[in-house]
């Protein structure tokens, strides 16, 4: 485990200088810098739950104990924090899950395990497996279907009231181009905010629209309830929930692995280009970490977690990446999460205020995967690359949908198993036959959202 020695004076960094993983600011400046950790990832992680269905805190417990297992298995040598994955939305909001959390967490269960078994064998035989089955071709294809495979989601959540959802759109737009640093950053959690008050203002005017009340009936309801908030406790555990073994949801769950490795590999060539120091060998231990966060989460009734872009944010602005900042938002999360009526009340977001927010995030993740080509410099000049691409965002975005006995394979699963079989399928034939030449491998690079 790397132990934390005091950077320079311990109050400052200097012009073009780094805090290291294995260095420390004075405490109460490393305790401010976790706290704007919690703030920057506080939006986009209980955005997730929201739209799932899962329970917010539980979901933020388990994201805390997460970062925890992260910088354990890590050594200590990695800063990270793991929020809620939006990989995860597609397959838990799927119609096959029928709004049934427990057969939800079991798919969140064994998508953890399997990235774990990943994380192992990257570990024993190193980063350059990943880059071989999986080209920054596959990677940002496979996270641009996830994203856009959502949009029906964020438009079913709009309808619900539009007015609310294009304010909460248009704070997150104004926001991002009007502020700088933390503010700007934080664009999504505020524009949330406004749609928030907007919806409050609507309600206070009289405005109704077509929901469910308190009691789970369809009724004209006000955008913002409060359904049991007198009664939740100030202080008590998270609600848990074991999951419920249903191996057809296996297909709608185990490709969200793929996008998962994607971000994990590109979190940590993220931090070793800003620190400048080479984690490669650390990659193998980030993927067993994120695993066996996943399937804590799965085992407990939270959301799937991953390395998240909005912290990297953060250490790139502050150009701090001590480890020890990330315990102190990993405990701070924790102590949040003990807290029931502070969940009713994020609970309360109205579902037009999600869908507007929900707009923006799903659009990002699809752009990401354009990030990794661009970043990646794949040419699209090659057929190969090109036809992967086309068919498996045809078929992830279209919602392709295949029966195999009781199994289901949906949208992200149809275009993440194309993607790999077209693409070593066409890439194997054209080396064969000499008709396209082969490109060298470069890594995957994904920084988790």
């Amino acid at each position: 485990m790397a132990i934390w020695k005091l950077h320079g004076d311990g109050k400052s960094v200097a012009p073009g200088g780094v805090v290291n993983p294995d260095e420390r600011l004075a405490w109460p400046l490393t305790i401010g810098l976790g706290l704007q950790h919690i703030i920057a990832m506080f939006g986009a992680t209980f955005l997730v739950p929201l739209l799932t269905g899962f329970p917010p805190t539980t979901t933020l417990f388990f994201s805390a104990v997460g970062t925890i297992c992260f910088l354990l298995i890590t050594r200590n040598k990695l800063p990270s924090y793991l929020g809620s994955s939006f990989a995860f939305i597609a397959p838990i909001t799927a119609g096959v899950i029928g709004g049934n959390l427990a057969v939800a967490s079991f798919g969140v269960l064994a998508a953890g395990i399997l990235l774990a078994l990943i994380g192992l064998l990257i570990n024993w035989v190193g980063a350059v497996w990943i880059e071989r089955v999986m080209p920054p071709i596959l990677t940002g294809a496979i996270v641009m279907l996830i994203g856009f495979n959502l949009a029906p989601s964020a438009w079913n959540n709009v309808q619900t009231s539009k007015t609310t959802a294009f304010i909460t759109i248009g704070a997150i737009l104004l926001i991002t181009v009007l502020f700088k640093g933390m503010i700007g950053r934080l664009s999504i959690l505020l524009g949330v905010l406004v749609g928030y008050a907007a919806a409050l203002i609507q309600d206070f005017s009289g405005v109704l629209i077509q929901g469910t009340d308190c009691s789970g009936q369809s009724a004209m309801v006000h955008q913002v309830q409060f359904c049991g908030l007198a009664d939740a406790a100030w202080i008590g555990l998270p609600k848990f929930q074991l999951p419920q073994v249903d191996w057809t949801v296996l297909g709608l769950f185990l490709p969200v692995v793929l996008a998962l490795v994607a971000e994990n590999v590109g979190h940590v060539k993220s931090v070793a280009l800003m620190t400048g120091r080479n984690y490669d060998k650390l990659t193998g231990r980030a993927l067993l970490a994120d695993g066996v966060s996943t399937a804590l989460a799965g085992l407990g009734g939270g959301s799937g977690t991953t390395t998240y872009a909005e912290n990297i944010g953060v250490m790139a602005a502050t150009r701090v990446y001590s480890t020890a900042v990330y315990w102190v938002a990993a405990g701070g999360a924790l102590l949040l999460s003990l807290c029931p009526k502070f969940g009713v009340i994020i609970y309360s977001i109205p579902t037009g205020v999600l869908g507007g927010a929900g707009t923006v995030l799903y659009g990002m993740i699809g752009m990401l995967g354009a990030r990794i080509w661009v970043e990646n410099k794949v040419s699209f000049s090659n057929s190969v690359n090109l036809m992967t691409a086309a068919v498996a965002l045809v078929m992830g975005i279209a919602n392709y949908t295949v029966m195999f006995g009781n199994a289901t394979f949906a949208g992200i699963a149809m275009g993440s198993i194309g993607a790999i079989v077209i693409y070593h399928i066409m890439r194997g034939l054209a080396k064969w036959r000499g008709t396209i030449q082969d490109e060298p491998a470069s890594p995957a690079s994904a920084p988790g959202a």
